[in-house]
């Protein structure tokens, strides 16, 4: 091979090398992309995929309301509120209906448990109310059976309930109070007539207005 002619070899060997470096320093200044495997985009361990409720997830999901805890001194200063009527045909009882967890509202008449659902919403609507003193809006609970109607009208809307069964507990099950994910109500007294020693429990669902 000639001079001129290695020369040119050499030259254009040369240029190649420097070609490739020069591409191989672009591409490793160039971000990198995340993939599939990317702990950015997994569902699994490292930064994983955050669960989110939409809003029509939390239309869906029921209203669920906290009852207040009943105070030490029954007769605890609170409102004295009349809010409606309870109607229950098979123990002849019309009766107004109050709002307030002390017996300054329930010496009046049965009385709505404040944090508990009202009749018609969705919940657990709670009245508790006297068997022997006052006007004992609930002396005869004990008679009412499975399928018998209780009315309530509240703020001009009129709910039918229908009993749906009964318990005798003790003083301290408070668990009749909680919340339920449907329409029901619950009615109790002390028990038997005349003793604080248990309380009678009616359960309740609703069956429509009017």
């Amino acid at each position: 091979m000639t001079d001129p002619r290695r020369f040119l070899v050499l030259l254009a060997t040369g240029l190649l090398f420097f070609a490739g470096m020069f591409v191989a320093v672009l591409r490793s200044t160039e971000p990198a992309k995340a993939t599939v495997d990317s702990p950015l985009f997994t569902t699994g361990q490292g930064v994983a995929a955050t669960t989110t409720t939409t809003t029509a997830d939390a239309a869906a999901a029921p209203t669920l309301t906290a009852p207040v805890k009943p105070p030490a001194d029954p007769y605890v200063p609170e409102p004295i509120q009349e809010i409606g009527k309870i109607e229950i045909p098979k123990i002849g009882l019309v009766h107004k209906v109050m709002h307030g967890i002390s017996l300054r509202n329930i010496d009046q008449g049965p009385s709505h448990w404040p944090g508990t659902a009202l009749p018609g919403e969705n919940g657990n609507a709670v009245f508790a109310g006297h068997r022997v003193t006052h006007t004992h809006p609930f002396r005869n609970i004990d008679q009412l059976v499975e399928g018998d109607e209780v009315f309530f009208t509240i703020g001009g809307v009129r709910s039918r309930y229908l009993v749906t069964g009964h318990e005798v507990v003790s003083p301290g099950r408070l668990d009749i109070v909680n919340p339920t994910t449907t329409p029901t109500a619950t009615l109790f007294a002390c028990h038997p007539p005349g003793s604080a020693k248990q309380r009678y429990v009616v359960h309740l669902a609703l069956a429509g207005f009017g």
